[in-house]
Parts: structure tokens; C-alpha cells; sequence
């Protein structure tokens, strides 16, 4: 099965809204995991509830550090920015980089349409990798 991995920095946000919506919209054809170059200690409390306006539920998921083998396993690594190349403590190849900012400290109305646009990133990789 193929594997994508989104990673930015604290895995509190970014990452998981792109893991959870990849791994919902594949239904199993596919998976995604994520993680984070410096882990956050939780996910954060704002990207749980947009996500459950979505009806997709982040509330029993933990942020991950990033390991080599993480990237070694994936198919496909996806960085979604602020300077994750910068911060991180394994080669990450030839990922593919999203550029979305970082949202630590937005409220939940600048977070909202962020989590849109990562819905719509996802959505177009799932149709990329024929998996709709």
C-alpha cells in the first residue's frame, strides 16, 4: 500500500489536518501518517475542533517526531513549510514542498481557511494518484 508522509514542524496542526483528510478521502486504497521536525506535546486544541466541523475526529491523535525511517518508507514526502528543510534532522529527498504557513498562535477564523486549503491540496494528490 502506498504511503504519503506530511511533515512541517510541530505536528500539532498542518500535518495532521493533511494526514487525517488524506487518510478519510483514500478509504483505505492508500494511507498517510505525519510528523514533525520539533513535536509539539499535543495536538492542537483549535485544529480538533475545525476538524470535527468536518466530521473527522484528531482528538486521540499525538504528534510524532520525524525519524529516517518515516521517510525512507514513504512513497511520497510532502513538507507543508515554514522552513521544515531548515529544522530538519533527516535528508528528506526529493519531498515536495506546500509552502503553507505556519499557524501556530492564528484564531480559529485565519485557521479555518487554512484547513480548507489543505483539504483541497489533498483532494487534488488524491486525484494525482488515482486513488478518487
Amino acid at each position: 500500500m502506498k504511503t504519503v508522509l506530511f511533515v512541517c514542524v510541530g505536528n500539532s496542526q498542518r500535518s495532521q489536518m493533511a494526514e487525517a483528510y488524506f487518510n478519510h478521502f483514500a478509504a483505505g486504497k492508500a494511507r498517510a501518517i505525519s510528523a514533525g521536525t520539533r513535536p509539539a506535546s499535543r495536538v492542537d486544541s483549535k485544529a480538533i475542533a475545525l476538524m470535527a466541523e468536518e466530521g473527522i475526529d484528531l482528538s486521540g491523535k499525538q504528534p510524532k517526531p520525524l525519524t529516517a525511517d518515516m521517510v525512507q518508507r514513504a512513497d511520497r514526502v510532502i513538507t507543508l513549510g515554514c522552513g521544515v528543510a531548515q529544522s530538519c534532522p533527516v535528508t528528506l529527498g526529493a519531498a515536495e514542498d506546500w509552502g503553507l504557513e505556519d499557524p501556530l498562535g492564528y484564531p480559529v477564523e485565519k485557521l479555518r481557511p487554512l484547513r480548507d486549503k489543505i483539504k483541497a491540496r489533498v483532494l487534488s494528490l488524491i486525484q494525482e494518484l488515482e486513488l478518487a
